[in-house]
C-alpha cells in the first residue's frame, strides 16, 4: 500500500485538504494518506521546507510527498516531480524541496507537464486538487515518473540564511515558530567556546536538554528537533512573552 504524506498552507477552513483526498481516493481508494501538517503560514515556503525537512526521514521508503504552498499558483513557476532513491517529491518548483533534498540522492526530475494525468479544470487556481493530488495517486498506483512530464535538470533552491562569524559573534536569527511559541533559529551547533548569547539585547539564561530544564519566565536555547537551537520559556510561548519576531538576531559571542 502506498503512503501519501501532505504538506500544505490550507488549513481546514476552506475544504481544500478535503479536496486534495477525495480526488487521490477518487483515483486510488486503498491509498494511506497521512497529513503531515496544513497550519503552514499561508504562503510561507521557507517555514513548509523546514517543517518537510524536519520530518520526511521518519516515513517508510517509497513515500509519496504532495508538498503545496505555492504563492505563484497559476504563473510560470513549474510543477515538478523529484525521484530520489528512497521517495517521490511532488510539489511547485519555487524552493520547497530544497532542504530535504540536500541530503537525497536524486535519480530523476519532471516537469509535470501530460495533462492527461491531470484534473480537467478551467482555473488556475488551485493545482494542489487538480495537478499535484492526481499526479500523487497516479504514482502511487505505478505510474511512470516518465509518463507524467519531461525529465528536466535542476530545481528552483531556496535561499537559506546561514549563521555568520562577525566581530566576534556567531550572528544567526529566528527563521521560524513552532506553534508553543519556540523561535527556531538557524544554528544547527554552538561554538566550542563562548561567553554568553543575546537575543534583542536580551540574555539567553540556560542552554537545556529538555524543556522544562529552562528558567521560568526567561529565555532558554535547546537543540530542537528541526535540528536547529530553539530559544524558549517553559510551557510558555517565547514570541509571545519577549515579542520575538522572524528576522530577529541571535548573537553568540567567541571566547
Amino acid at each position: 500500500m502506498s503512503v501519501i504524506a501532505l504538506l500544505t498552507d490550507f488549513g481546514y477552513k476552506d475544504g481544500f485538504v478535503g479536496a486534495v483526498k477525495g480526488v487521490i481516493k477518487s483515483i486510488n481508494k486503498d491509498a494511506e494518506v497521512v497529513d503531515i501538517s496544513h497550519g503552514i503560514a499561508s504562503f510561507n515556503i521557507l517555514e513548509g521546507a523546514l517543517v518537510l525537512n524536519a520530518v520526511y526521514r521518519y516515513f517508510p521508503e517509497k513515500t509519496i510527498f504532495m508538498c503545496v504552498v505555492d504563492p505563484g499558483v497559476g504563473t510560470n513557476r513549474r510543477p515538478i516531480l523529484i525521484e530520489t532513491e528512497r521517495y517521490f517529491f511532488v510539489a511547485p518548483d519555487n524552493g520547497l524541496l530544497s532542504i530535504a533534498l540536500k541530503n537525497e540522492k536524486i535519480k530523476g526530475i519532471y516537469h509535470l507537464s501530460n495533462e492527461n494525468y491531470f484534473l480537467k479544470r478551467d482555473t488556475d487556481t488551485f493545482h494542489g486538487r487538480d495537478i499535484f493530488a492526481p499526479v500523487s495517486a497516479y504514482l502511487s498506483i505505478g505510474v511512470n515518473p516518465g509518463e507524467l512530464g519531461s525529465e528536466i535538470e535542476g530545481y528552483v533552491e531556496l535561499p537559506f540564511p546561514e549563521p555568520v562569524m562577525e566581530d566576534g559573534f556567531l550572528k544567526g536569527k529566528i527563521v521560524m515558530f513552532d506553534k508553543f511559541g519556540n523561535g527556531i533559529t538557524n544554528i544547527p551547533q554552538l561554538p566550542d567556546r563562548f561567553s554568553q548569547i543575546i537575543v534583542k539585547d536580551l540574555k539567553i539564561k540556560k542552554i537545556c536538554r529538555n524543556f522544562l530544564e529552562g528558567e521560568e519566565n526567561s529565555l532558554n536555547l535547546i537543540k530542537g528537533s528541526f535540528g536547529f537551537y530553539e530559544i524558549f520559556v517553559p510551557q510558555k510561548s517565547a514570541k509571545d512573552m519577549f515579542n520575538l519576531n522572524i528576522g530577529d538576531e541571535i548573537k553568540i559571542k567567541l571566547e
